[in-house]
């Protein structure tokens, strides 16, 4: 055969051919093997763990089919701790009562729950239940019936069943539909569904794996003998036992505050918060003032339950896992004996006051006792008045609450500013004497001189001189009292901040530390001006409450140190027999500021606050007669008296007018003690809002009071054994 060079070319491809077979041939035994090697370590990884179930932990896979090692646990709050007086009187109690209690399985339906509402409302009294309902709840339990849901499903139309674009609507949508079908003679329950839809609704609003009590109080023995009868068709269904709060019907009631219903549970502002700290959104907590503010204390520990579940994923049991424990019990520094005593008080001298025409514009009267050494509050009385009916009206919380101008009460503290600031020094001398300035109306002391008279600080406080206190704020701003003079104002701003920082180690103005969260830390003004600084140096600008000046009084009486006021007294466990237990807890006083001057000028305040009650000075109502404060008392007071002339208004807050237009004038009954004045024990301050002139001098309505309150202390050695 010729030679062809193309043939040639044919012969060598065949030849690169046949050698290109030669590597898949080669590679099929490399790939098979890695094939059986990744076969027989996923088969040993099988066997290792077959080996772990049947050998070396059969009893934890076992449980875990079974449900016993479920994860879920459930969390129920204890009973309350309870909080008495002084000398254990109770005030606030926890009672056991029976009470229902479901638990939520995983595949439980609103079906089911509905059925075990329906024959629950057929056992046990509608009493039992605290749930309110809605329109929409009443639609939920109506729906719940699997009939009347075919029903209402049944009249759909295909247009109600889709979106405006045709696409099928979600389950939810339809079932939002569905809401809107059902009709008002559709919830026109009896009584019974009525309640058997409260019971519902608890059900319901119960999350999977929780519990929650449905039904509290008035469960007989028979009817838990029924729900065991039945226990196999009340699935999730216990008895158990619940608790209801008792306050006690006094004065001191709205101070003890209030706690949230098994309904309410977690309040929502603070739902977040309680929920990371452990708590379930249906726990019972103080919701407002002591109950509140003592929450950790009084909630007690929760008891922990693990959930037994079956194959089918429903509650078959639990496992307590954690033992419950009552609340921790309060015992309060009021002797309740006494408080009353002080409420009883202030009634009988707002009528007196009304019978003298002191009180006819009066609205009310506010009374704060302290422990001068602890800061303990042995009384805080409060009561507002009518002033169309005359009617008197507890309100405690006033003495928190409510802000007034604290008058002349507040020289010492005036006084205390300018040696603070620098501005005076000692027992400096000013001349009293009217003050006229620029712009502004006319300052006097009103003491009865009727001619200039040199006051040291001590005569100052004694009578009260507004002319002193007056140039003891000018000296702030860098000037002498001349007539007609125009105020400084490049260093108001200073001046003011001098004010409002030591009036507020005073405790005026600012935060008193009360363990129960006050309602106000007073109305300052928000005008600094100069001519304003000086009517703050006389007590006629900011408002401060009972409680801040009882707290005033009693730094005064510890020489600048100021204490928290506190209401309890000690935490103790609870006593299974009733009555407090050991003691947990001792609240200790807490020292919030020191007051910034010298011992000497501060012996200088007290002096002057010893001499408005034992001072010779009388012509103007002032001194041991004038003052009453000191009569028929043997322990020596010492005290400061204020009076702010304000605008007068009746119980709804309107203004009151003269008959000739004018505006009417009344004036704020205020005074601050302590007593005995060598080594202070308590402290009292009172407020008494528009009072009118009697004989065309202001009325005495506060020192009344303030005698009252220490003769009533003194003559009773229960009530001071008990502070």
């Amino acid at each position: 055969m010729p030679y062809s060079k193309k043939s040639d070319q044919n012969e060598k491809k065949q030849e690169l051919s046949r050698k290109s077979m030669k590597h898949p041939v080669q590679s099929i035994p490399a790939r098979v093997n890695i094939l059986f090697f990744v076969i027989f370590v996923l088969f040993m990884i099988l066997i290792g763990k077959l080996y772990n179930m049947q050998i070396m932990n059969p009893k934890f896979y076992a449980d875990k089919n079974s449900g016993v090692g479920s994860n879920y646990t459930i969390t129920q709050g204890a009973p309350r701790g309870n909080i008495y007086d002084a000398t254990g009187k109770p005030l606030a109690t926890t009672t056991p009562v029976e009470a229902v209690e479901f638990t939520r399985g995983q595949n439980t339906t609103a079906a089911q729950m509905r059925t075990v509402a329906d024959s629950l409302s057929t056992i046990i009294s509608s009493t039992s239940s605290t749930a309110t309902l809605t329109t929409r709840d009443k639609k939920d339990y109506y729906l719940a019936d699997p009939k009347n849901l075919a029903k209402v499903t049944a009249s759909l139309t295909s247009k109600e069943k889709t979106t405006a674009s045709g696409q099928a609507l979600t389950g939810a949508e339809i079932y939002t539909v569905q809401l809107s079908k059902v009709t008002d003679a559709d919830l026109n329950f009896t009584p019974q569904q009525t309640f058997a839809a409260q019971l519902y609704k608890m059900m319901n609003g119960t999350t999977i794996f929780n519990t929650t009590t449905i039904a509290i109080g008035n469960i007989t023995a028979d009817q838990q003998a029924a729900i065991a009868q039945r226990e196999g068709n009340l699935p999730g269904i216990s008895v158990t036992t619940g608790w209801n709060r008792s306050t006690a019907n006094d004065s001191l009631t709205p101070l003890i505050g209030t706690v949230s219903s098994q309904a309410a549970g977690l309040p929502s502002d603070e739902a977040a918060k309680l929920l990371k700290e452990g708590y379930q959104r249906n726990d019972r907590v103080g919701t407002s003032y002591l109950e509140k503010s003592y929450e950790q204390y009084l909630q007690g520990t929760h008891q922990v339950s693990k959930v037994i579940i079956d194959k089918s994923g429903n509650v078959s049991g639990t496992k307590i896992t954690q033992q419950g424990k009552k609340g921790d019990d309060l015992k309060l520094t009021i002797n309740l004996d006494f408080q009353n005593a002080v409420d009883g008080i202030l009634q009988q001298e707002l009528n007196k006051a009304v019978g003298t025409g002191a009180g006819t514009y009066g609205t009310g009267a506010y009374a704060v006792v302290l422990n001068a050494k602890t800061g303990a509050v042995l009384a805080m009385s409060g009561f507002k008045r009518d002033t169309t009916t005359g009617q008197l009206t507890p309100d405690v919380l006033g003495t928190m609450n409510n802000a007034y101008e604290p008058g002349s009460a507040v020289k010492p503290a005036t006084l205390t500013t300018g040696w603070a600031s620098g501005a005076i020094s000692g027992d400096q001398v000013f001349t009293d004497q009217i003050i006229q300035m620029q712009g502004s109306k006319t300052i006097t002391s009103d003491w009865g001189s009727t001619f200039p008279v040199p006051l040291n600080a001590i005569q100052a406080l004694e009578y009260s001189s507004n002319s002193y206190m007056a140039q003891v704020a000018m000296a702030m701003l860098g000037q002498t009292y001349t007539p007609n003079m125009y105020l400084a104002t490049d260093k108001a701003t200073q001046v003011w901040k001098n004010f409002r920082t030591t009036f507020a180690s005073y405790g005026l103005g600012t935060s008193t530390g009360f363990d129960i969260p006050e309602g106000s830390t007073g109305l300052l003004g928000a005008d600094t001006s100069a001519t304003n600084a000086v009517f703050q140096s006389i007590g006629q600008y900011d408002n401060y409450t009972p409680l801040q000046m009882g707290t005033y009084a009693m730094t005064l009486a510890n020489k600048g140190k100021r204490l928290s006021p506190h209401i309890v007294q000690g935490i103790y466990e609870s006593n299974t027999n009733g009555g407090l237990g050991n003691l947990v807890k001792t609240i200790e006083p807490k020292v919030m500021d020191n007051v910034n001057i010298t011992p000497e000028d501060m012996n200088i305040i007290q002096q002057g606050m010893y001499q408005v009650t034992h001072g010779t000075y009388s012509s103007y109502g002032f001194g041991p007669t004038g003052l009453h404060t000191q009569e028929g008392i043997a322990q020596s007071i010492s005290e400061k008296t204020g009076t702010a002339q304000t605008s007068t208004r009746d119980s709804q807050g309107n203004l009151i007018y003269n008959p000739d237009g004018s505006l009417l004038e009344t004036y704020i009954s205020n005074a601050v003690s302590f007593a005995p004045s060598d080594n202070p024990q308590i402290a009292v301050a009172v407020m008494v809002p528009q009072t009118s002139l009697v004989n065309n001098q202001v009325a005495q309505t506060a020192n009344y009071i303030t005698n009252d309150i220490y003769k009533t202390y003194f003559a009773n050695a229960q009530f001071q054994q008990s502070n």
